[in-house]
This record gives structure tokens, C-alpha cells and sequence, in this order.
């Protein structure tokens, strides 16, 4: 095996693709702005539940907060408020660089590591015993990012506030009454990792891949006494507590530095934190919170119609249930779906790691799949939601993880995947660019497999973001990534004669479709697909920043070469693997070969696309069914919304919004997607959370640059009347949208870099010119 690279070189690795300037770190920051007066809450956005959180199902009924870096469960008790914090650097295992003797990367939770919870903080009040208090209610208001807990203890009305703020970087719970009741209880804050006690206020440790890491909380109230006793704060008397925990790891962006920051002290940053927060008051908090969540959250809203009385009525979980057993529409709570994915995309992704598998929410330390970036569907699709849905700032932490993992990613390709024992090695003898593994940790590591086209698929991911936003800075940082994700393939393809034709084309090397079929294929349509569209995001990124015009032609020219799938006569599916046999599961939950009608766009029902290739994508849609698991229903669901089949879209959606019991796959009680992994055994992977969202976002406004289309897939239940606003659109155009009886009645274009399009509705179409920075209003559609 070669030499690891020197510092030296990892950090010219860093310099050129400007890896080093992205991904901020558990860090000190400015004081915040106080905002004199907080935003006013509104009902719509509350969502709400009658009993609290059962310890042993915090992943099921918990409620989420976080602050982008920081997240916490919390049960809400009134006599034990339990919080589970997880930072989202807070990762055993390591590089993962010695492969198995297959030539595949290890997977397990010390070598490739795991995502694991910070602390436990519990806040005990003997005497308020659930069974001992009356009119118990628990609210997530989405648009607040507040958690409210309220109930009645002997003639006295308690309530308490959680929530995470970001300016701070702190998590906050504050406790108040009203009518002459005390606080009297303790706060005990512990680490999850056999930690050794010194202080009754914090801990630090570190695991044995260098991660250092510490929290601390600080509590103090009104009108009683708060104090040290042995291992725990004791308050006692109190009118109102204060509760304020932070914490970190020496996580760091700098693959030459092994990913750490030496120089950091997690235990002291948190202790600086913690005091400078509880300088203010907890109104002051809370409006800086709230300003702050609410900066992001007000940039999108979303109407669909308006749900009953006897819909409203209901808590959140009985209207979950009462949707799916009378299978009647509930517009709001829909809406608030889509709502609720925006929330914890506010609340993960934000100046630190982007979300995998479970984001930033845990109810332990050994989380299925590690808690990891799936680079197959699971990282993609978490971001398919964040530009569609006013989220735009949120996709940065994709971005700067990527540009951040690239120097290790580059090196471990260079080494190690033209191992002979590698299944999925180049057989040409070349080898250049970089690529990845199927799953990957934030330490520039692998794990599973190699996943040969997942570095097209997150190429294809970040020059979308641009598609959306005109950002020539953020163009400019993923350049170095297209163009290494392009030698790869230059290095991979290989060119082959179509039997009958004479034709030679260029196809994939031998690779495995995700997940399902042979497992050494080659030109399977997965990849295909997505190197051709990386081929051309490439040479669109060359000609906007005018670089590499000869290297670009190179791609062109490799291009024009590629294979592309037909439709099989067998089947009338389009072929998955240059077979005209159905290699795998028909009803298989990845939609590997669909690619390219979503997220990709070469597929387009718009008379683009030969009929034959739509019918043959349609019919391989059919097949895989109405019914899988939460994420593939959102994917599903969003190639339905390309094929304008508005009720197949909206039936995947309602799909995803049954009620989880006895761990099937649905909506658990606190809207986390639980997905069946065996009968009985539901998991929570947080992807169908986004991908649904995004699925209603496409059915309402498609775009891509040059184009725009509204209402494609709008279904019967939403048709009456209804609202979009703030929804993004590939051109780099914001867009508003109402419409009534189905059809647009007002559409309002602002442009964020765009300056012409064509607006399509029922066949027809105009076209709209506007200057950066204004908007125009179209009105009158023909039905």
C-alpha cells in the first residue's frame, strides 16, 4: 500500500479545491443582535400532543430541537424532563483506510465509526408527577422552534420552554407559573460514554481516534436557591429556572489535520458559553432565538386548503391516525408536514456537518447504519427540499462537507480502488479524480462499498444548488469537485460495440445497481445516467467561469460517446442493466434506473424525450409499486410529479403520512419516518422527513433553467384553493403562487440572478423577462 500523503500535501490538496475555507467548528462567535421584540406565534404552525415522551421510545415521540449543530429529544415529563444531546461531530471510528479482503472498506462502529449521543441532561421534580397533574400539553411550534410544555399541579398552572438557539449555541429550558407555585428538584447532566466525573456542571472526554469533546450546564432561577449538591445543581423555591447547556468536540475541517483542531478545549468553550448566555435573561434568549429561526422559517409558506373543525380538533397523533383511518384529505396538517421538514432542516443543518441517515436526533449510541451519509439516496435526497422550499442557506453544510472530505476522498481513491481485489475496479488500468464509498463519515473515510457513480450523483447534487441560485462563488468552490468527479470517469469508461449496430459507445465499468441485482454490471443505467449529466453540469460550469475550454471539449467530445438506456422488449421497462431481463426486484425500493427523470431531467414528458423512453420509464414506475418504504415513497412520488400524474404523487405522499404502530413504516407520533426493517421493528431515517416536502414542492412548481411550469401535479384534494410562496426555482427565481379551482390565479417571479424563462401552464406558455433583483406578476391563465 502507498505512503499516506504529508500534511504537506493533504493541505495542497485542501488549498486547491478551498476545502479549508468552508465548515465552521464548535468555535467561540460573536455576541448576537438582541432583538427588543420576538416575532408573534401563529397557530398554524403548532403542532401538539396530550401526553409526554416515554423514555423508552424517544425516537418515536420525543420532540426534536436543534440549533444546526446541536440537537436534543426531549420527553417533556412533568416530574423528569429527559434530553438526549447529540452534537453533530460527535463520531467514534476514523479514515477507515485498510480495506477488507474483498477490497471493500470496513463498516463498523470503531474502524468506519458511528455518529453517538454528547450528554444526558435530566431536570427531576419529584413532586410533579404525571398521574398528580391535570390538562397536560405538549407544543413544537415549527415556525417559533420553541417546544412548550404546559399542565395544572395543584391549583398552580406550569409551563416550560425549550428550545435551541443558534446565535447562543446553547440549548435552553426554562421553567416558569403562575398562581404561587415553586421549582424544587435537580439537574443532572452526564455523558453517555463511561466518562469520569469531576464537576457537578461538566464533563469533558475522548475517544480513541484523537475527537476530544466536553458540555456544561448552568441553571439559576428566582425567589429560591440554586446549588451544588455532590453530583447534581439542586434548586429549591424557585418561581422560575433557567436551564443552559452547550457543549462540542475539537471536530475541524482540516483533512491535514486528521480533522481535528488541537488547539480547541471543548469543556472550556462550553463553560464560556453557558455563562455568557445565562447573562441574559431567558426573554432575551428566547426573542433572539426566535428572530433568528424565524429569519429562515417566514421565507417559505404554504397553503393547501382548509381542514375541518373536527381535523383540528385532534391532537397531532389522534390526526394522523384519523387521516389514514377515514382516508379524507386534512390539507393543514399536510401542510404542516411539509412544515415540520422545514423545521428540522432549520434545526440540523446549519454551521456544522449536514444530516445523514438520522440527522441530529438519537436515542443511543449505536444507531442503525451509524447514523451515516448513505451516498446512495440518503444524503441527496435530504437536500432535495432545502432550495425548493426557501431553505437555501441550509444546503451550505452539503456543500462545505463535500469540499472538506474531497483531499481524503482523492487520496483514498488513488490508493486503494485499483486494489486487484476490488469487484469494482477500473479495468482500463487508469485511475485519476476521485470517488467514494457507498457510505462515508466526516473523518474522510469510507465504508460498505465503493459506489463508483456516487461521486457523479453528488456532483450532480451541488451544481443543482447553483441551477437554483446563479451563485458564481458557490460554482466556483465545486468546480475543482466536477472536474476530479469527470477524470474519474474519463479514467472508468469503457468503449464497447452494440451487437447488431456496429455502434461503439462508452459505458460504466463494472458496478452494482443500488441495491439490488448482479453485482458487477457494466453500463448499468444508474450510472449511465448520472455521468452523463455530470458531463454536461461540467461543461456548463467550464463555460460560465470560462476555465479548461480544451478539457471541456474533452467531456463534450466523451459525451456525445455515452451509452444510453433503451426500453426492453421483454419487459416495456426501461432496461436497468443493458439487459433486456429483469435482473432484480420488480417492486425494489430504489428507483436506481429512474434516475434520470429525478432528480435527473433528461426524461421530460414534454415531447423532449422520445415517447418510447417515457412510456418505457413510466411503466418501470408501475412495476415498482405504490407502497415501499418511507423514502422510496417520497422518490416515488417526485417521478410521479414529473409525469404530471398528480394523484399518483399526492397517494405516495398521504402514503408517507400513515401512522407508524408497532414499527411499520409511517409517521410516528412526534412525525419522524420510521422505516419497517423487520416485522415489529421500525428504525427512524430522516430522508422521507425531506423528501416528502420536496415531492409536494415539485407537484406545484417544476423548473429547470430556462423554464418554468406551474401547478404540474396539483391533485384534487389541494385544487380548491391554495398558496405557494417562496419557492425556489432552478434559473435562479423565486416564485409565489395561488391558485383556485385548479388553476393559477396570481404568480409573482422574482429574480435572483435569472433574467428570462418561459412560464408553461395547461400547454401554454410566455415567456418572462425580469432584471436581477425584481419580480413580475402574471395573472390571467387560460384553464
Amino acid at each position: 500500500m502507498d505512503t499516506p500523503p504529508s500534511r504537506r500535501g493533504f493541505l495542497a490538496l485542501a488549498v486547491a479545491t478551498g476545502a479549508l475555507a468552508g465548515l465552521p467548528a464548535f468555535t467561540a462567535t460573536a455576541a448576537p443582535q438582541r432583538p427588543a421584540e420576538g416575532p408573534v406565534a401563529d397557530p398554524r404552525h403548532q403542532l401538539w400532543w396530550q401526553a409526554p415522551a416515554d423514555e423508552k421510545s424517544l425516537i418515536t415521540q420525543g420532540l426534536p430541537v436543534g440549533n444546526g449543530r446541536l440537537g436534543a429529544l426531549a420527553t417533556n415529563d412533568p416530574g423528569r424532563e429527559l434530553l438526549l444531546v447529540t452534537d453533530a461531530t460527535m463520531w467514534t471510528g476514523g479514515r477507515n483506510d485498510t480495506l477488507d479482503s474483498d477490497g471493500q472498506f470496513p463498516y463498523g462502529r470503531d474502524d468506519f465509526g458511528s455518529l453517538t449521543l454528547l450528554a444526558r441532561l435530566t431536570v427531576d421534580l419529584p413532586d410533579h408527577d404525571l398521574s398528580a397533574v391535570d390538562g397536560y400539553r405538549r407544543t413544537l411550534d415549527l415556525a417559533q422552534g420553541v417546544v412548550t410544555t404546559s399542565y395544572v399541579h395543584a391549583g398552580v398552572t406550569y409551563r416550560r420552554q425549550l428550545f435551541a438557539s443558534r446565535p447562543d449555541d446553547v440549548l435552553v429550558l426554562h421553567l416558569t407559573q403562575s398562581g404561587g407555585g415553586q421549582y424544587t428538584g435537580t439537574v443532572t447532566l452526564g455523558g453517555t460514554h463511561g466518562e469520569t466525573r469531576t464537576a457537578a456542571d461538566s464533563f469533558a472526554g475522548a475517544f480513541p481516534n484523537g475527537l476530544t469533546y466536553g458540555a456544561a450546564v448552568t441553571a439559576h432561577g428566582s425567589g429560591g436557591s440554586v446549588r451544588v449538591d455532590g453530583p447534581r445543581i439542586a434548586f429549591s423555591g424557585c418561581r422560575e429556572l433557567t436551564v443552559i447547556l452547550s457543549g462540542g468536540t475539537n471536530y475541524a475541517p482540516d483533512p491535514a489535520a486528521h480533522y481535528r483542531d488541537p488547539s480547541l478545549d471543548p469543556l472550556t468553550l462550553a463553560r464560556g458559553k453557558v455563562r455568557a448566555a445565562a447573562r441574559h435573561s431567558a426573554g432575551t434568549l428566547l426573542r433572539t432565538h426566535t428572530a433568528d429561526h424565524r429569519a429562515l422559517f417566514d421565507r417559505f409558506g404554504l397553503t393547501l386548503g382548509t381542514s375541518t373543525a373536527e381535523q383540528r380538533a385532534l391532537d397531532t397523533w389522534e390526526r394522523i391516525r384519523a387521516r389514514a383511518r377515514d382516508d379524507a384529505p386534512d390539507p393543514e396538517l399536510e401542510a404542516s408536514y411539509v412544515q415540520f421538514g422545514r423545521y428540522l432542516m432549520i434545526s440540523g443543518s446549519r454551521g456544522s456537518l449536514p444530516l445523514g441517515l438520522q440527522g441530529l436526533w438519537l436515542d443511543g449510541n449505536d444507531p442503525d447504519w451509524m447514523g451515516d451519509y448513505h451516498t446512495d439516496i440518503n444524503l441527496q435526497m435530504n437536500y432535495w427540499m432545502a432550495d425548493r422550499a426557501g431553505l437555501t442557506p441550509c444546503f451550505d453544510a452539503l456543500t462545505d462537507y463535500c469540499l472538506a472530505q474531497l483531499p481524503s476522498w482523492t487520496d483514498l481513491t488513488r490508493r486503494l480502488f485499483d486494489d486487484p481485489r476490488n469487484r469494482y475496479r477500473n479495468s482500463s488500468g487508469k485511475n485519476a479524480g476521485w470517488t467514494l464509498a457507498i457510505s462515508t463519515n466526516p473523518h474522510g473515510g469510507g465504508g460498505w462499498w465503493w459506489h463508483p457513480a456516487g461521486n457523479a450523483w453528488l456532483a450532480n447534487t451541488l451544481f443543482e444548488h447553483y441551477e437554483f441560485t446563479g451563485s458564481r462563488t458557490h460554482l466556483a468552490k465545486i468546480y475543482p469537485l466536477l472536474k476530479g468527479a469527470c477524470a474519474f470517469w474519463e479514467a472508468r469508461l469503457l468503449p464497447t460495440t452494440l451487437p447488431g449496430t456496429g455502434q461503439e459507445v462508452l459505458i460504466a465499468d463494472s458496478d452494482w445497481s443500488p441495491e439490488q441485482g448482479p453485482l458487477d454490471s457494466k453500463g448499468i443505467t444508474y450510472a449511465q445516467e448520472l455521468v452523463w449529466a455530470l458531463f454536461g453540469n461540467y461543461r456548463s460550469a467550464a463555460a460560465q467561469l470560462g476555465r479548461d475550454a480544451d478539457y471541456a471539449a474533452t467531456v463534450g467530445a466523451l459525451r456525445e460517446r455515452l451509452y444510453l438506456p433503451v426500453v426492453s422488449p421483454k419487459t416495456g421497462w426501461l432496461e436497468e442493466w443493458m439487459s433486456p431481463d429483469n435482473l432484480g426486484e420488480t417492486t425494489h425500493r430504489h428507483l436506481s434506473p429512474l434516475i434520470g427523470l429525478f432528480p435527473g431531467d433528461r426524461i421530460r414528458p414534454d415531447g423532449s424525450t422520445p415517447a418510447g423512453i417515457v412510456a418505457g420509464a413510466t411503466a418501470l414506475l408501475t412495476a415498482r409499486g405504490m407502497n415501499s418504504f418511507g423514502w422510496a415513497n417520497a422518490w416515488r412520488a417526485l417521478c410521479w410529479a414529473r409525469l404530471k400524474n398528480a394523484e399518483n404523487a399526492y397517494r405516495l405522499v398521504v402514503n408517507n403520512l400513515r401512522p407508524s404502530e408497532n414499527g411499520s413504516n409511517g409517521t410516528a407520533p412526534n412525525l419522524f419516518d420510521i422505516y419497517e426493517v423487520s416485522q415489529g421493528r421500525g428504525i427512524f431515517q430522516i430522508d422521507a422527513n425531506f423528501g416528502t416536502p420536496a415531492a409536494v414542492a415539485e407537484m406545484l412548481l417544476y423548473s429547470r433553467p430556462g423554464h418554468l411550469e406551474l401547478l404540474p401535479a396539483l391533485p384534487d384534494a389541494w385544487a380548491d384553493a391554495g398558496s405557494v410562496t417562496g419557492a425556489g426555482a432552478r434559473g435562479g427565481f423565486v416564485v409565489d403562487l395561488a391558485w383556485r379551482e385548479g388553476r393559477p390565479t396570481e404568480v409573482r417571479i422574482r429574480s435572483i440572478g435569472g433574467t428570462m424563462t418561459s412560464v408553461g401552464y395547461a400547454g401554454t406558455s410566455r415567456t418572462v423577462r425580469v432584471r436581477p433583483g425584481e419580480s413580475v406578476t402574471l395573472r390571467d391563465f387560460a384553464s
